[in-house]
């Protein structure tokens, strides 16, 4: 008599695990955040570029916000412009920089603490924190870029994980490959956001005339504004689609 209630509970067992279990992958699968998502709006004389920031890099995404928010950057350069490399911006000297001045050394008195995640690389349209060469490879508190990058082949991306010991995915590798990047700065500078809307801005500042030292000839000044906007209208308005780790 007793083998049946046995049996029964062991059936029950299994029951119960299988319900929580579907629960469970069910509740993964939900989107990571409900709330709005807060992007910047960078303003030029070329256009505007929309970025999204990172969770997965919570000190670099406080910090760009709240400079943002504060005007900071309203009025500064992209001051080193490297076609099929990256458009940076960011230093505070060059708000009222005179023609043809060196730049890249103002900063705002404190570092980043760098944040890799293998899963944010330097893919076309990346946003990274510039940074000297402190051995923490912690970041400037100020200074960013925004990746152009170009296409590479599969023997370049096998060559330069060899060099950097960073294994690519297979998404990663096909990504590098149609879309463009610049794998060999992955893990070594923090990424902590993504261009959603405006590459083709970004595409005719890499493409301005530039001094020796890499300065536009022409200055190309920026201007910043953040708005809140949930993550479904963001992926109506943009065509944006969160990943499954944001």
């Amino acid at each position: 008599m007793k083998r049946p209630y046995g049996i029964l509970a062991l059936m029950l067992v299994f029951l119960f695990t299988g319900v929580a279990a579907r629960a469970q992958d069910k509740a993964s699968q939900k989107p990571h955040k409900k709330g709005k998502e807060p992007l910047v709006f960078i303003d030029t004389d070329y256009g505007q570029i929309v970025l999204l920031l990172y969770d997965l890099t919570p000190k670099h995404k406080e910090n760009f916000l709240k400079l943002a928010k504060q005007g900071f950057y309203d009025g500064l350069l992209f001051h080193r412009v490297i076609e099929h490399f990256v458009i940076q911006g960011g230093d505070p000297d060059s708000r009222n920089a005179k023609a043809g001045q060196l730049l890249g050394d103002g900063d705002v008195g404190y570092r980043i603490d760098a944040e890799f995640d293998a899963r944010l690389y330097h893919k076309r349209g990346a946003v990274g924190a510039a940074r000297d060469n402190n051995p923490e490879k912690a970041s400037s508190g100020c200074q960013f870029y925004i990746v152009q990058g170009k296409k590479l082949t599969d023997e370049q991306i096998a060559a330069i994980s060899k060099r950097t010991g960073v294994q690519f995915t297979p998404e990663q590798i096909e990504t590098y490959k149609t879309v463009g990047g610049i794998p060999h700065l992955d893990q070594n500078y923090t990424v902590f956001g993504e261009v959603i809307a405006g590459m083709e801005v970004v595409d005719k500042i890499a493409a301005v005339e530039t001094d020796a030292n890499d300065r536009p000839k022409q200055d190309v000044r920026m201007r910043m504004k953040v708005k809140k906007m949930s993550r479904k209208k963001i992926e109506k308005r943009f065509g944006y689609r969160f990943p499954d780790y944001l």
